[in-house]
């Protein structure tokens, strides 16, 4: 077979971290190849590399048997690769046609002709079944849509090597298959395509052959049928891993969030929560399933003081704190995991350990008078980081710099590490491995029984299966019902997130 690509003993370096220790990698031209390893493995770096993002200290790239020392991206755009990044690399003040075709821009005569690229952008997304509105700006956009974005804008230039880092985190179990669909048309086409993922179902599904990471080294390379999913784990992180979770009987008790009628309008000014209410008990974890766009960012955002809502009540242990600011919730003891870590959960250009006492950084112990505490900020954070084993466990390396993994590391760390009464937790485990998955599941379950209130926001129907002690479904800005996990099915839950009341559901 021909070998599409070739990285032969690549190594990178950054202070304080081999990030690919003589890495080895080929890729045959129409295979769909997976990567999978731990976060901070070293696969993104891997990646970044191939795409010109960042160079080898040592090691050879060929792409179809050609060498190639490539100077940045649009080098490796030349040679036909294409990459979606697992972080972002949009323009937040552009709309989504304009990203799309940004470097390839339609013209009439000298002029852009922006009009054509929403006209093409609107029939790539119709076609791949990622509807988007090509006259939104990214900047007002949730996280699920920009990374549809990502995706259209790699497939509208047509690579012939196609890397994708973590495309299905933010997507529904629909819009996977569907993505699915079009990766294998694209095989079949004689397109190549790299595929990093932490789910190993998918890697499982997509896959022809699997490289396995673990600690910038290459650990195993697999074929698909001669594997499972246990054998992948288990070279990952050098263990078995634990994939049901574990749980005592919940003991909740008193209220300790209380929501009534609540409406919230999303930035468009239109209503995005309506009339939305429920409860969340102390010592017990409420799960909201649902696809993503359903107002669930909204409702996340107002119950935690960034967004006003417009009508309704929210009660904080019996008191109404309806559109107090977030320094005055977390006071109460609410704290929030945000689904967008790097909007609302971190400051990347800030050290580690300031980053682990943002929200507290003004109160003892980290803070006498108006002075920070270095020694007691850096004891914190060296304490956390071996916990919840943050790596590399450097508590002086900026945010940017960590794994996007690591860096949901880091804020889940934080938040768990406050104290909380509440803890608002959405999309957890969003871009984290197996190992770190099963690390905050079982945190959670831990935080659940030593009576904190959990309001758990995740479109991983399993993990809101597995970990929830009850259930509410948002579907267009409504909870369709709510349902104890003991007593209701995947499909159930499946049919609520697409519309139809509890009660339907049951009568089917």
């Amino acid at each position: 077979m021909e070998k599409a690509v070739e990285l032969i003993q690549i190594v990178k370096r950054f202070p304080g971290v081999l990030a690919n220790d003589h890495v080895d990698l080929t890729v045959f031209k129409g295979e769909i190849h997976s990567i999978v390893g731990e976060n901070g493995a070293g696969k993104t770096t891997l990646m970044n590399q191939l795409y010109g993002l960042l160079r080898p200290d040592s090691g050879e790239i060929r792409i179809f048997g050609q060498k190639v020392n490539f100077k940045g991206p649009r080098d490796a755009i030349a040679k036909g690769i294409g990459m979606v990044h697992q972080h972002f690399m949009l323009v937040n003040t552009l709309t989504v046609a304009e990203n799309v075709v940004l470097g390839s821009e339609t013209t009439r005569g000298i002029i852009f002709d922006l009009k054509e690229a929403q006209r093409k952008v609107e029939k790539l997304s119709k076609s791949y079944g990622l509807q988007i509105d090509p006259t939104a700006k990214i900047e007002n956009l949730p996280v699920g849509m920009q990374q549809r974005v990502e995706i259209i804008k790699t497939l509208y230039r047509g690579a012939e090597i196609l890397i994708l880092d973590e495309p299905t985190a933010v997507l529904t179990p629909q819009e996977t298959q569907e993505l699915f669909s079009i990766l294998r048309k694209l095989k079949e086409s004689g397109k190549t395509i790299i595929f990093i993922s932490h789910k190993l179902n998918e890697v499982m599904d997509i896959s022809d052959r699997i490289t396995v990471m673990r600690q910038g080294k290459v650990t195993g390379v697999l074929n698909k049928n001669e594997t499972n999913v246990k054998e992948i784990a288990r070279l990952m992180v050098g263990r078995e891993i634990v994939f049901t979770v574990q749980k005592p009987q919940a003991k909740a008790s008193d209220v300790v969030l209380r929501v009534e009628n609540l409406w919230v309008k999303d930035y468009r000014k239109l209503d995005a929560v309506k009339g939305v209410s429920f409860e969340v008990k102390k010592g017990e974890i409420y799960g909201i399933a649902g696809v993503a766009g359903n107002g669930q960012s909204e409702l996340v955002e107002a119950l935690t003081g960034l967004r006003k809502p417009e009508k309704g009540k929210i009660f904080l242990l019996g008191e109404d704190v309806t559109g107090k600011p977030v320094k005055e919730l977390r006071e109460r003891g609410m704290t929030h995991i945000p689904e967008d870590r790097h909007k609302y959960g971190l400051i990347l250009q800030y050290p580690a350990y300031y980053n682990m006492i943002l929200g507290r950084h003004y109160v003892p112990p980290f803070a006498r008078g108006d002075f920070l505490d270095q020694k007691k900020i850096q004891e914190f954070t060296a304490q956390v980081f071996s916990q919840f084993d943050v790596r590399p466990n450097n508590i002086k390396m900026l945010g940017m710099n960590f794994s996007g993994g690591n860096q949901q590391k880091l804020v889940v760390a934080r938040e768990m590490s406050a104290k909380p009464k509440l803890i608002v937790v959405s999309q957890p485990t969003r871009g984290l491995d197996v190992g770190a998955t099963e690390f905050i599941h079982k945190a959670l379950i831990e935080l659940r029984d030593t009576g904190v209130a959990v309001l758990l926001i995740s479109m991983e129907l399993d993990e809101i299966m597995s970990l929830s002690d009850r259930i509410a479904v948002m579907y267009n800005g409504q909870i369709m019902g709510e349902v104890d996990p003991q007593q209701t099915t995947i499909e159930e839950i499946g049919l609520m997130m697409a519309g139809h009341k509890f009660e339907e559901v049951r009568r089917f």
